[in-house]
């Protein structure tokens, strides 16, 4: 019995090595190269077709893209660069018309420093004159109430202050404040009746004429000859350069420098749109 267990025990490990062995056999046919009759391996090539002109086209193709994209990139650069050129170049227009206007204002407006002439017939008004220099037109020419007998006692006795305003209306549509026409006069803190802004004509003229060598002081002109009368007769003057400060669009202020006053100034004029 025994001898019967190894006998097919053996069989059977007989068996399964050659079922095996059978396998090993098939599969490496199946995985060996092909043989032909006469037993000779046969190489097989697996060659990759490509078609050269599909090839061209497509890397045309790509150039084509990549030519569009390098245009439209060159493009928009050049379009952002003409664009940045044209707000540059109108900001700078409007610079240089901004400072054109300013400019221009200036030349024909006042200065920081003034000259200020006071003047008027012995019995007349006082009229004020501020210019640019001594033979520019008068940028303010103000015609006040007060006689020009009291604003010399006023002077006489020490400092004077003469402050001139306006109403502030919102339907104005004036720009400068030396150009409203109406003003109230308060002379030392006391009311002195209204001022009026005036055109220069040819007697304000003649009178300027007459003082412009003239940079500071005080003097009388000879009049006409004629019956003296409020409009005649001798005429009253003092010249001297003033400071003007600007301290808003509705005030200004102009101080007469005077070196023999210790830094304080004489005379002083405030206008002031309240």
């Amino acid at each position: 019995m025994a001898k019967s267990f190894q006998d097919l025990s053996s069989k059977r490990q007989f068996h399964w090595t050659a079922k095996v062995s059978n396998e090993e056999e098939v599969t490496s046919k199946d995985s060996s190269p092909n043989r032909n009759e006469e037993g000779k391996t046969e190489n097989i090539k697996v060659h990759s077709f490509k078609n050269p002109e599909v090839s061209n086209t497509k890397s045309s193709t790509l150039n084509t893209i990549h030519e569009n994209k390098a245009e439209d990139k060159q493009e928009s650069s050049s379009a952002t660069r003409r664009k940045l050129q044209t707000i540059a170049v109108a900001r700078l227009k409007s610079v240089l018309t901004a400072f054109g206007r300013n400019r221009s204002n200036f030349q024909q407006g006042l200065g920081t420093r003034v000259v200020g002439t006071l003047f008027g017939h012995r019995r007349g008004h006082v009229h004020f004159a501020f210019q640019k220099d001594s033979t520019s037109q008068p940028a303010f020419l103000v015609e006040l109430a007060t006689p020009i007998s009291g604003l010399v006692r006023e002077m006489a006795s020490g400092l004077v202050r003469i402050a001139l305003e306006c109403d502030k209306e919102e339907e104005k549509k004036v720009s400068r404040l030396i150009d409203e026409p109406v003003w109230r006069t308060y002379c030392n803190g006391k009311k002195c009746g209204f001022a009026t802004r005036r055109e220069i004509g040819a007697k304000e003229v003649q009178i300027l004429k007459a003082v412009e060598p003239i940079s500071m002081g005080a003097g009388v002109l000879p009049g006409n000859g004629e019956e003296e009368s409020a409009d005649s007769g001798e005429i009253m003057y003092m010249r001297a350069k003033f400071e003007r400060v600007i301290g808003s669009r509705d005030s200004e202020a102009f101080y007469m420098m005077n070196p023999d006053s210790n830094g304080a100034p004489e005379l002083s004029i405030y206008l002031l749109r309240v």
